[in-house]
């Protein structure tokens, strides 16, 4: 399923996301006292009827790479949120993050069968994060090999067995309640796993 993209051009990336980095790293919770950050937790994994899930739940399903198809097991471990300030800083035009916070997702994906991958995964494509029932805005250019996180362009063998955690950024609704991470395998079968919004 292709990603519909809101693209929003950053000013500093690097600088300005540094205080989000964490979401992935799981670094200390008083680097930044203004974040909220929703911890993975254990859970058995899900079949395909369980579209509702929360962090930590793993689900399977099929991908199309250049390599053929590969089974991926899917786990969206949590969402970081950062602040509106940052927000404001990380994009050209101040007013395209009006209300609106930074927002990391941390999600793992395991080569469950399948050939060896030797390109980047077309498993991250259809994932998205969502708050208060809209689609938050992917930030294009944020760092993908932020602490923690895997740069998806430098796995050169992804064979079967082997996990990469992967982060994205987004823009979301400051005051949402609750937040999604959406994720859909090549059949179409959406996967939901809820965090508590940056609102919350």
């Amino acid at each position: 399923m292709p990603r519909q993209l809101i693209a929003l051009r950053l000013a500093t990336p690097l600088a300005v996301l540094a205080l989000t980095l964490t979401a992935c790293g799981g670094g200390d919770s008083d680097t930044t006292a203004q974040q909220t950050t929703t911890q993975a937790k254990s859970s058995p994994s899900k079949t395909a009827s369980s579209t509702r899930l929360i962090a930590g739940d793993s689900v399977s399903g099929k991908i199309t790479e250049d390599t053929g198809t590969i089974t991926y097991g899917v786990s969206a471990q949590r969402l970081t949120f950062g602040t509106e300030a940052q927000a404001k800083a990380a994009v050209q035009d101040p007013a395209d993050a009006k209300g609106k916070v930074l927002a990391v997702a941390s999600v793992r994906y395991t080569h469950q069968a399948g050939p060896t991958l030797t390109s980047a995964t077309n498993a991250t494509d259809s994932t998205t994060v969502w708050a208060g029932g809209q689609r938050g805005a992917i930030l294009l250019g944020s760092p993908t090999d932020a602490p923690g996180c895997d740069d998806p362009y430098d796995i050169d063998a992804w064979t079967t067995g082997q996990s990469h955690t992967i982060c994205e950024f987004y823009l979301i609704a400051a005051t949402a309640k609750k937040a999604e991470v959406h994720w859909s395998p090549d059949d179409g079968t959406p996967y939901v796993w809820t965090f508590p919004g940056p609102g919350a």
